[in-house]
């Protein structure tokens, strides 16, 4: 079993030195699973189903609140009902608004101002080892709840992984498992929310491998894939998941035999669901920027949001309400009749206005389905508009439905990110190996397109506005922690600027630390000396006027500050081309001194400990 890549940051330290967690698990199986990867599988397993239950629950509960709401008759979808009172489209969102911004109050009010937000799965296996709050993941999933099911514009799934993964994380504290351990927990419990959720345990492994985790090894492989079978069996026990698309032919999909030359619109399909993906991300955070430039409060938001989405529904469709798993299955079933190119057109514009304006209001979702949705419409109106722009399109052995597949893939990748991930649910959803391919080609275009245009995904790009540089899941919390203030060497000697160079020389001969840290008048960081180098001028200058200590001092404006991580710190020293730099708090007073070749030393090691973390070997 892979241990931990790095050591916890020091606030990770601090709750661990302060506090036992809140529920430990016995000792000896603490130490079963710490030390056997058959007891990390097992709790993995375990993880899988209680997200099971988890997803089931949360299914179950938004499902009721529709059904009240608008007074849908059992096990109808909203976005898919046609008889639904017109009154209830706009009153539902806004009585959901105003219940978000009671609850938003009255917790604001129990527990006080946040200083930060609630960390995600990402966040905490990028930066702090897999530790999230559990207290934190109830709250966000009840706000979920609560705008999914009002009929708010925004998908469950951002629920699901924050509370399957904020249970994966409080099981794995009770543990008190390794760094990299931990991490892979929380992967879990997002794939096996994802899996649930769709009744697809290869799309979920994959979205923990490349959205949650940040990378594929061998080490997590059985944890992840046993997490998603879990959870997808829970689930499907529970509640008989159905199937994102439905086929009774693989006819539906295609009019002849794929060939090879389908992979030249389905490349144009990606390419257009990236620069629409990219759309959709700067719409929400424009939405959120004009919220809070008119300075609404933060709890009267959601009900504005909520009936501008309630007009929009009432305006044009029921389609634009809540995730859209009714609508996209209504959209499957119809295989692109019924929708001219300008009603898709307008459809697709609603719906991506709805879910700009519910997340940028304050309902609390993700855009998860409400991608997978957009990119259906997308991919039929690819399908519908590109035969009138180029005549031979119509050659092609594709069906609407088949575009709305790969442009249904295509347009997640663009704003959720993991090709594969898409590429998976596509051939979980139609079984089929020729779309597949076609898919995964489209998805590639539409990724490429977005990293190097764009260069974040809808998680990554709301940290990016925070002002945090995460571009994925991949483990930075170690070299954050891995600080100059941990690296420095405390025990600096200092020496005031105006001591004579003879004075100088008789205190630090030939053969004592080689450099020394010069001080001004009022303690303050002056620079450093060389003390070979002095001994070398001063015996060039025995017969002539003798140089200053002031005269001898190098890198006088150049310093590291104690917050300062490895990285930033090896980069310094290449910049000022310095073997050795002083540390200075904010009043400029040396507290410690650091060389390249310790730093060097020390961060080498830890990518060394990363490498073979990732590899599953002993670290």
């Amino acid at each position: 079993m892979s241990a931990s890549p790095g050591r916890p940051t020091e606030p990770e330290t601090s709750r661990i030195r302060g506090r036992a967690p809140f529920v430990q698990a016995p000792g000896r199986l603490r130490a079963f699973v710490r030390r056997s990867e058959g007891g990390l599988v097992l709790l993995a397993t375990f993880v899988g189903g209680l997200s099971g239950l988890t997803v089931s629950g949360m299914t179950a509960l938004t499902q009721g609140l529709r059904e009240i709401l608008y007074a849908l008759p059992a096990g109808s979808r909203l976005s898919a009902a046609d008889t639904v009172v017109p009154i209830l489209l706009l009153a539902g969102p806004c009585l959901g608004g105003a219940a978000l911004g009671l609850l938003i109050t009255v917790v604001g009010y129990v527990r006080g101002p946040r200083k930060r937000p609630a960390i995600d799965p990402i966040e905490a296996n990028a930066l702090h080892g897999g530790r999230m709050s559990l207290r934190d993941s109830v709250y966000l999933a009840l706000q979920n709840i609560i705008s999914n099911g009002c009929g708010a514009s925004v998908g469950l799934e951002a629920g699901y992984t924050q509370l399957c993964s904020g249970l994966a994380s409080r099981l794995g504290i009770a543990f008190e498992m390794r760094r990299g351990d931990l991490r892979t927990l929380v992967g879990c419990g997002a794939a096996a929310a994802i899996a649930a959720a769709f009744g697809a345990p290869l799309t979920g492994a994959f979205y923990a491998f490349e959205l949650i985790i940040g990378t594929y090894s061998i080490a997590t492989l059985t944890p992840v894939v046993a997490a998603a079978l879990s959870g997808s069996l829970v689930s499907q026990a529970i509640l008989g998941t159905q199937p994102l698309v439905a086929f009774d032919t693989i006819s539906a999909v295609t009019t002849s035999h794929v060939t090879s030359l389908e992979i030249v619109p389905s490349l144009a399909l990606g390419l257009f669901c990236a620069a629409l993906g990219i759309a959709v991300m700067r719409g929400v955070t424009l939405v959120e920027q004009a919220v809070q430039a008119s300075r609404i409060p933060r709890a009267a938001a959601p009900v504005l949001g909520g009936l501008c989405v309630g007009a929009l529904a009432l305006a044009g469709t029921p389609q634009v309400l809540s995730g859209g798993h009714g609508a996209l299955h209504l959209h499957f079933a119809e295989a692109g009749q019924g929708y001219p190119v300008l009603a898709l057109a307008g459809l697709f514009a609603a719906k991506a206005m709805a879910s700009a304006i519910s997340i940028g209001s304050g309902f609390r979702g993700g855009l998860f389905f409400a991608s997978l949705f957009l990119g259906a419409i997308a991919g039929k109106f690819f399908a519908a508009a590109a035969p009138l722009v180029v005549p031979g399109m119509a050659v092609f052995g594709l069906t609407p439905l088949a575009y709305a597949v790969i442009g249904m893939s295509a347009l997640a990748v663009a704003v959720i990110g993991g090709p594969l991930t898409m590429t998976f649910l596509a051939l979980e959803a139609t079984g089929s190996l020729p779309i597949t391919g076609l898919v995964l080609a489209a998805v590639i275009a539409s990724s490429l397109t977005v990293r190097k245009t764009f260069g974040y995904s809808f998680a990554t790009w709301r940290f990016h506005l925070r002002g945090e540089s995460i571009r994925s899941a991949h483990d930075i919390g170690w070299i954050r922690s891995l600080t100059v203030g941990r690296l420095m060497r405390r025990d600096v000697h200092t020496v005031p600027v105006e001591t004579p160079l003879a004075t100088f020389l008789r205190a630090h001969p030939l053969g004592s630390p080689s450099r020394v840290v010069v001080v001004d008048g009022q303690n303050r960081y002056a620079g450093i000396v060389s003390v070979p180098e002095a001994h070398a001028l001063a015996r060039e200058a025995a017969s002539g006027e003798q140089p200053t200590l002031a005269d001898l001092l190098r890198s006088p404006g150049d310093f590291l500050t104690p917050e300062m991580n490895a990285k930033e710190a090896a980069a310094a020293f290449d910049r000022t081309e310095s073997e050795a730099l002083a540390v200075l708090d904010a009043s400029r007073t040396v507290i410690g001194l650091l060389t390249e070749s310790h730093t060097l030393k020390r961060y080498s090691e830890e990518l060394d400990r990363q490498r073979r973390a990732m590899a599953g070997e002993s670290v």
